[in-house]
């Protein structure tokens, strides 16, 4: 990665990765992915006592398909009983191939479940941390939500594993933001005038492949 493209790509970053506080809830909901530090982030947060049970969700993504022949979910939840949480406290929902249908199918689990959980820690990549929040407030307004990620910096993601779809993932995010509102799949949010500038940018340097179609 060049140094403009880096300086453009941290500026996305630095927007989407919300850093918000953390307190315990009711429930951990890991967002399955392709990084499975999410899954480590989501055992360190049970063994710290920040929630009694961990529900990771996703079926297989764009970037996981080649990667592993089972859910999302079920890779996750293997990782974290390696880490030592207890399989007796790991709930599954294997469908959601996106975030809106994470969101809603876990709350159809817990429906199910006959559980009525006052709050929610979500645990996702940094980069999705803002998309989970507008997404969560528009499918699940009267939760309190908490969101959190891995503690790593841009380059350090980028370096894990997808490296330049991380890019393209991150304006495809952006695009999102400024689409989805008007749609009924997230609140509004504002996006400052250099965030909007620099997912140009790398659009117009060729970093559009995770772009919606309008």
């Amino acid at each position: 990665m060049d140094s403009e493209v880096f300086g453009l790509a941290q500026t996305l970053w630095d927007f989407l990765n919300l850093n918000g506080p953390l307190e315990p809830s009711d429930c951990i909901v890991g967002l399955g992915s392709y990084d499975l530090r999410v899954a480590d982030r989501c055992a360190e947060l049970y063994h710290g006592h920040f929630g009694p049970r961990i529900i990771f969700s996703g079926k297989l993504g764009n970037w996981t398909k080649a990667l592993w022949d089972r859910s999302e979910a079920e890779i996750f939840a293997e990782r974290a009983i390696e880490a030592g949480v207890p399989r007796s406290r790991i709930m599954l929902e294997v469908k959601s191939t996106n975030i809106g249908e994470n969101i809603l199918f876990t709350k159809e689990l817990l429906s199910e479940a006959g559980s009525q959980p006052a709050s929610v820690t979500f645990v996702t990549k940094p980069a999705t941390e803002r998309r989970v929040f507008a997404t969560s407030l528009r499918l699940w307004p009267d939760m309190r939500i908490f969101i959190t990620s891995p503690k790593i910096g841009l380059r350090e993601q980028y370096e894990h594993g997808i490296r330049e779809n991380l890019i393209h993932e991150m304006v495809g995010d952006v695009q999102r933001m400024t689409i989805y509102p008007r749609l009924g799949f997230q609140i509004p949010q504002e996006i400052p005038v250099a965030v909007l500038s620099a997912y140009e940018r790398l659009i117009r340097l060729g970093y559009d492949q995770h772009l919606v179609v309008q």
